[in-house]
């Protein structure tokens, strides 16, 4: 049974293990990270400048093999009322096997009941087909926003996606 908890520094060596090549580096991280590869010690550096926030919320999804998937939650505004994933992943030996889905599914959870969300949004660059089939397969719809990025030379287009709160869907 897939689990969701609070990112702990140790689950750094795991997740970046994932990360086999460029272009599973830029459909992860979006340029936020500086440079491939990224390791443990560069994501632990990332994630302790916002160690004080209380809008950053990196989580770890793990069963009894141990950890599966990754993704962080964050609040965009003041106003607390959308919730941003970004930084999905699973692990690369389990892809396609419904992990990514039941952690999304833990996580949607937990922005609509503990964090209160009213809506959820995230991006997926349009040649991630896996990814994208795998939002759309817990709710997410494309909300027609298409932003472009400049990755590795290269214009990279991303969809936006939202899902709203169940009881305000229709508004």
């Amino acid at each position: 049974m897939l689990r969701l908890r609070p990112y702990k520094p140790c689950d750094a060596e795991a997740i970046t293990s994932w990360i086999k090549d460029e272009t599973t580096f830029y459909r992860w991280s979006a340029g936020k990270y500086e440079k491939y590869p990224v390791t443990a010690e560069d994501m632990n550096a990332f994630y302790d400048a916002n160690a004080f926030s209380d809008s950053f919320f990196e989580m770890t999804a793990f069963d009894g093999d141990g950890v599966a998937g990754h993704l962080i939650m964050r609040f965009p505004d003041e106003n607390k009322k959308m919730v941003r994933f970004g930084f999905i992943i699973v692990d690369d030996g389990r892809r396609g096997k419904g992990y990514g889905r039941q952690m999304l599914q833990l996580a949607i959870k937990y922005a609509f009941e503990i964090l209160m969300a009213d809506r959820i949004t995230l991006g997926v660059f349009e040649d991630n087909i896996p990814a994208y089939r795998c939002y759309q397969s817990v709710g997410f719809q494309e909300t027609g926003r298409i932003e472009r990025y400049r990755i590795a030379g290269e214009e990279w287009k991303c969809k936006e996606l939202e899902l709203l709160r169940p009881d305000r869907c229709g508004e």
